[in-house]
């Protein structure tokens, strides 16, 4: 099952894509995809309607994220190998772990870089979703917690993560900094998210091009690991990390993002986003 929300922000109603790829509106039933929605047994709920009954959402409107307010996003770094070569750091013998302190957007909203913002950059990621709160989740069981999955674009202002000192969530929190979705593909709709094609072009270059088959940390490592540290709620989101390509890491000059400039990134099986650049209007 697909999961997403459509409509103008702050009003998105929830959605069931069908197997023509028509949004079907489910407001009428759930109120929005959070909480106890996102459990299987609202799945198996879900999966024995009947959608064509369900009102049609025209694709031209606005895509939201697929969730509607997650207590938290999640992120894991340096968790493809030559991506931590390309940044020139060690590869983790434990997952790091960060936070994104901004609300997910849609995923072809446009993106305004902070105010005087020279090194904006972009990273393709797999997400996870958690449909099933838990706090120290065995790995072996780590999956009966995953809703699914989705697409992130976790992006960053490189001088306010790298150049100014403490944390690195301060360059990964600017509004508009994680823009989720089309939709949420429940586990059962993507059986192997680790042997997965992903790729990110800005303005038709492909900078990004890898497999999920090659993180360092796999799910049911991330969800057990990350779970020993915080208490999992049912519509998190972890960002389990970019494959090498980020503008940063570009030699023997790092390409940034400038106004104008156009994004587009997907994940096989878990369709592709759109983003254009602006800077910060004051």
């Amino acid at each position: 099952m697909k999961l997403a929300r459509y409509g103008v922000p702050g009003k998105e109603r929830p959605a069931v894509i069908d197997a023509e790829g028509l949004p079907r509106d489910v407001s009428g039933i759930i109120q929005d995809w959070s909480g106890s929605h996102l459990s299987d047994a609202s799945m198996k709920g879900l999966a024995e309607i009947n959608l064509s009954r369900l009102p049609a959402i025209s694709p031209d409107t606005r895509i939201g994220s697929p969730i509607a307010d997650p207590s938290k996003i999640i992120c894991i770094g340096l968790n493809y190998v030559d991506h931590a070569k390309e940044a020139g750091l060690p590869i983790p013998a434990e997952p790091i772990v960060f936070l994104k302190g901004c609300r997910p957007t849609g995923p072809n909203d446009d993106v305004y870089l902070p105010r005087g913002s020279a090194k904006g950059d972009w990273e393709v990621e797999l997400g996870i979703v958690i449909g099933k709160p838990g706090i120290y989740i065995p790995e072996a069981s780590a999956k009966d917690h995953v809703l699914g999955y989705t697409l992130v674009n976790d992006l960053s202002e490189r001088e306010y993560q790298m150049e100014r000192g403490g944390q690195w969530t301060k360059g990964k929190s600017f509004p508009g900094f994680a823009p989720i979705g089309p939709f949420i593909a429940t586990r059962d709709e993507i059986p192997n998210p680790e042997e997965r094609s992903i790729w990110l072009e800005v303005n038709g270059h492909r900078y990004q091009d890898s497999s999920t088959s090659n993180l360092i940390f796999g799910i049911d490592k991330i969800v057990s690991y990350v779970s020993h540290f915080f208490q999992l709620e049912a519509g998190d989101i972890i960002a389990t990390g970019t494959p090498p390509g980020v503008g940063l890491g570009i030699k023997p000059t790092p390409v940034f993002l400038k106004a104008d400039d156009r994004i587009e990134l997907g994940i096989d099986g878990l369709g592709h986003q759109r983003q254009k650049i602006y800077a910060w209007k004051e």
